[in-house]
């Protein structure tokens, strides 16, 4: 089979949450199961859709549909105040996030219901997406600015809404809306990733309907992301590296494995590499031309999960002896995973309106950027797209830390490769009611590690950080680094 290049969408990732029928306000629920994607199980819960107006500020905007599901608690007489995962993406939609973690969130929903709001413009809530012919997946490096830039007016183009009104200031109106045609009287929020921006901002627009919030994997309001993903995530790979040369059977089994990770990225950056690799949805084998941005998509994913850390020492040391397929066929899945899950239309909303037009140039470490394995071809793409993308509303001190008593949890892991701890401490500077937990070795999202979740339960449940006791983290099972493809080390 010849090699064909792999279109890019460098705009996807240019950083890359009841018996009877309920009615309240329009919003009907009814018996449905939700899921993960095709293949998996169905979970019972009782779903509706819900319109509300483009632009909320416009009573005569037209009309989109918000996708509403509720799992109900297991106790027949639950609390009054549900629980709400807030997906991260920016893109993913909190219905199939939810499903994915469900385990997770099993000790908070023993008294309480889980309220689940695809945020607008993703999973089924009138979703933003950009079409995409039947090559084009993500990361591509051999996709030009110019290409990127066509692709984003074709993506404007054929959007079935205005991208204005897809931000985080009008997603929390949304959410207020839901809660109050179901009744409930306050909400607690857990947010991951970019879903702990839309849970700071929800509990700063509306504390009264706010108990709880729970952070994790913080994303700041003072930050602008994009320029720091490369160094960030560089850092987070140095760290890797030297915790295996420091772990006697990792070290010995790969040695000069920092070597061997910068002397691959030069050969990606001087010309890619032909791979053939069985396509993750037929089990066809594919040719993919493996090049610098292939290898930064691959990297950047393995990175963020302490059980695909584990790999990463291996997939470096084969990619040194010549083998690039096990990173190939890294790439080739997260990237049609990643095409699958993120709405292209609502990500952009969010980060041409929240982020890059509060980039301070004279601050961007632009040599630690293009000195990464990542390189400056995200950010780039970042400021070429935003310039044609039209930006959205935006509240007045949407960029300003959240002041608050409310008692806030924040997780972080110190392995994270985008939003490091330090991001939380910048979170809760203004928090008189807040505390962090940081997982050791652990990377982006924690409410599946360990004893996490129990803790965010007991949180929850008596709404005081105070009651938390962490020691159960220091407990928390990392994963051996794999010395070969058989498993970790005994």
């Amino acid at each position: 089979m010849a090699c064909k290049p792999l279109r890019r969408l460098a705009t996807s990732l240019a950083l890359l949450a009841l018996c009877g029928s309920a009615s309240a306000q329009g919003l009907v629920l009814e018996d449905c199961r939700i899921t993960a994607g095709p293949g998996h199980a169905g979970i019972k819960a009782r779903c509706g859709t819900m319109l509300r107006p483009e632009n909320p500020a416009d009573p005569d905007s037209p009309d989109i549909e918000l996708r509403v599901a509720v799992v109900p608690a297991l106790n027949l007489n639950p609390e009054p105040d549900p629980v709400v995962p807030i997906a991260g993406g920016p893109g993913q939609g909190s219905v199939e996030f939810y499903a994915n973690y469900r385990g997770a969130f099993e000790p908070l929903r023993r008294n309480r219901d889980i309220m689940l709001v695809d945020q607008r413009g993703t999973g089924d809530s009138s979703r933003m997406d950009c079409p995409i012919d039947d090559d084009a997946i993500l990361f591509e490096s051999e996709f030009s600015l110019d290409d990127t830039l066509q692709f984003v007016k074709d993506c404007l183009d054929d959007l079935p809404h205005d991208p204005r009104y897809f931000t985080t200031s009008v997603a929390v109106t949304d959410l207020e809306a839901v809660r109050i045609a179901l009744g409930y009287t306050k909400l607690n929020l857990y947010g991951v990733s970019y879903g702990t921006r839309v849970a700071q901002h929800f509990a700063r627009r509306y504390p009264d309907s706010t108990r709880t919030v729970v952070i994790d994997g913080v994303v700041p309001p003072q930050i602008a992301l994009g320029p720091e993903i490369a160094t960030e995530s560089q850092a987070a790979i140095d760290n890797i590296l030297a915790r295996c040369t420091e772990d006697a059977a990792c070290g010995e089994r790969f040695p000069a494995i920092a070597a061997t990770f910068a002397r691959i990225v030069a050969a990606v950056r001087e010309a890619p590499v032909a791979v053939t690799v069985p396509h993750p949805d037929t089990g066809r084998m594919e040719a993919i031309s493996f090049g610098a941005g292939e290898f930064a998509g691959a990297v950047r994913m393995l990175a963020y999960n302490p059980a695909t850390i584990a790999l990463l020492p291996l997939f470096i040391h084969e990619a040194g002896e010549g083998n690039w397929v096990p990173l190939g066929a890294q790439y080739l899945m997260t990237a049609l995973q990643m095409s699958d899950a993120l709405a292209l239309g609502m990500h952009n909303a969010v980060m041409c309106t929240e982020d890059v037009p509060f980039l301070d140039r004279t601050t961007i470490d632009f040599a630690g950027i293009e000195a990464s394995y990542m390189g400056s071809f995200q950010l780039e793409a970042l400021e070429a797209m935003c310039a044609i993308w039209p930006a959205g509303p935006i509240d007045e001190e949407f960029k300003v830390p959240v002041a608050s008593d409310l008692p806030f949890l924040l997780l972080s892991g110190d392995a994270d490769p985008i939003t490091p701890p330090r991001y939380a401490d910048l979170a809760a500077v203004d928090l008189g009611n807040a505390l962090h937990l940081i997982g050791t070795h652990q990377g982006h999202g924690q409410i599946a590690v360990g004893c996490t979740s129990q803790l965010v339960a007991d949180f929850v449940a008596a709404a005081d950080p105070g009651v938390i006791d962490d020691e159960c983290l220091e407990r928390s099972f990392v994963m051996p680094f794999f010395l070969d493809f058989s498993g970790p080390a005994p």
